[in-house]
């Protein structure tokens, strides 16, 4: 039996199918059809896919009689979990994840468990909810897409956005990150975020058509001129999407400032991420994605310049009535390259000496995750990012499997309170939350007890933290 035994093989949680539906466009009976806006995996047979959105609207109208204003987030069962968002009134989009499964050989056949309590479900329904605020992105509401041009139109732009969108959840490494959706801030000292200031106001008052702007150096943030929630979106298309499909061969600390090898432009290092691919080509196509911001309010619809230079990137945000010309892109070429140049080389430079001030990181006893509501910053030294799209965990996941059970104990309760957890050999994880602000620590120590934890944690925050956190 231990021979057998050793083929366990473990299948991670898998997306099943993901779709989108709105019960009062098909009311009547033998018109349920209409219902489904968007149904993946698409090849599923139309009264499979009906069967299943209309068992999706009986769990919600069920629920609904229970708590009116809150209907069901999800539904668990044996071998699947289906999540349930409504973004819009009346638009639902609902996620079925199959459930890991650890798969055995019983007399030479394959035994499958479904292990139902793995998935978290708040990690889960925040990824659901992500879908729908990457697609408002850059598509607007659905209620503007019916506006636009009625059910055709919205089934067009969800059909082409989640084709893509679907193929780049990666859900077996979905954690705690995915929940806070937060900002990765770059520490910088006064005199530089005042030369990238004045970098900023500098470029929109030359290139007056800029609404927005926003700094990002080594995929951190430095600044930012949009609202949060739209901030955070752009910041994870930015990090997960853009950035990574022009991975750079200059690493940070590699800034040289002359690069013979790029004909035409000497002067700088500047090159447009969207838009045109050769300035130099005067038939060379200047178009820039569209991004929608402010839905709620203003509604507004923008172009997505995003510029390059070096480690420093910036976002430059015009009014989509404006269409960018190729005389426009070279200007800002010939503004916005040479000064963001000798920025980056500012900032890196600056980076370095004070990395070199905090002296060399030797590898700690502690990792940690720290998430801030109030302006959404994010630290986490547990997240190695081994591919470009993929934040991968450097720990075990039953002890992010914690960090998600401490969350959603948190999330219950509005007061400060602080939780320890003994985890297996030797680990023990700490949950913080203090005044809209979440800490959470791994340590890894041999025979420690309760009281030389806390005092660990207390070192961390004094050191890494400033002690922000106030409680003892």
């Amino acid at each position: 039996a231990a021979g057998a035994a050793g083929q366990e093989k473990q299948l991670a949680p898998t997306l099943l199918s993901f779709f989108i539906y709105n019960p009062k466009l098909g009311p009547k009976e033998g018109e349920e059809e209409k219902k489904i806006l968007f149904y993946h995996p698409n090849e599923v047979e139309k009264n499979e896919k009906i069967r299943n959105v209309g068992l999706c609207e009986a769990i919600v109208q069920f629920t609904r009689t229970f708590s009116p204003t809150k209907p069901a987030k999800s539904l668990h069962t044996q071998k699947n979990r289906q999540f349930f968002h409504e973004p819009e009134e009346n638009f639902w989009m609902v996620m079925v994840v199959r459930n890991p499964i650890i798969e055995k050989h019983k007399d030479g056949k394959p035994v499958y468990e479904y292990q139902e309590e793995e998935l978290l479900d708040k990690v889960y329904s925040s990824v659901l909810q992500q879908c729908y605020s990457m697609y408002k992105l850059f598509n607007g509401t659905f209620l503007r897409a019916m506006e636009d041009g009625g059910v055709k139109v919205l089934k067009e732009r969800l059909e082409k956005f989640f084709h893509r969108y679907l193929q780049t959840l990666h859900l077996q490494s979905c954690d705690l990150l995915d929940v806070f959706c937060g900002i990765s801030f770059f520490p910088l000292d006064k005199m530089t975020y005042l030369k990238i200031q004045s970098f900023i106001n500098r470029m929109e008052e030359s290139l007056n058509i800029v609404k927005y702007t926003a700094f990002l150096y080594n995929d951190q943030l430095i600044w930012s001129g949009l609202e949060q929630d739209d901030m955070r979106i752009l910041y994870k298309y930015l990090t997960t999407s853009l950035f990574p499909r022009h991975m750079e061969p200059e690493l940070a600390g590699r800034d040289s400032p002359i690069r013979a090898e790029m004909p035409g432009n000497l002067q700088h290092y500047g090159r447009f991420l969207t838009g045109p691919l050769n300035l130099n080509d005067p038939e060379t196509k200047c178009r820039f994605p569209k991004i929608f911001v402010n839905t709620d309010d203003t509604y507004e619809e923008l172009h997505l310049i995003v510029y390059k230079a070096m480690s420093a990137a910036v976002c430059f945000m015009i009014d989509a009535s404006i269409p960018p010309t190729l005389e426009f892109c070279r200007k800002l070429d010939s503004i916005v390259g040479p000064q963001l140049t000798v920025l980056a080389s500012d900032i890196c430079e600056q980076y370095n000496i004070n990395k070199r001030i905090s002296g060399a990181e030797k590898e700690p006893q502690f990792k940690f995750i720290y998430f801030n509501h109030m302006n959404l910053a994010e630290k986490s030294t547990i997240h190695m990012r081994k591919t470009p799209s993929v934040s991968l965990a450097s720990v075990h996941p039953d002890l992010m499997k914690i960090l998600g059970d401490i969350n959603s104990d948190f999330s219950r309760v509005d007061e400060d309170e602080e939780i320890i957890v003994k985890a297996m050999s030797d680990y023990w994880v700490v949950g913080k939350k203090s005044d809209q602000r979440e800490l959470y620590v791994i340590l890894n120590q041999k025979n420690v007890n309760l009281i030389e934890v806390n005092e660990e944690v207390k070192k961390l925050c004094a050191t890494q933290f400033n002690n922000i956190f106030f409680l003892d």
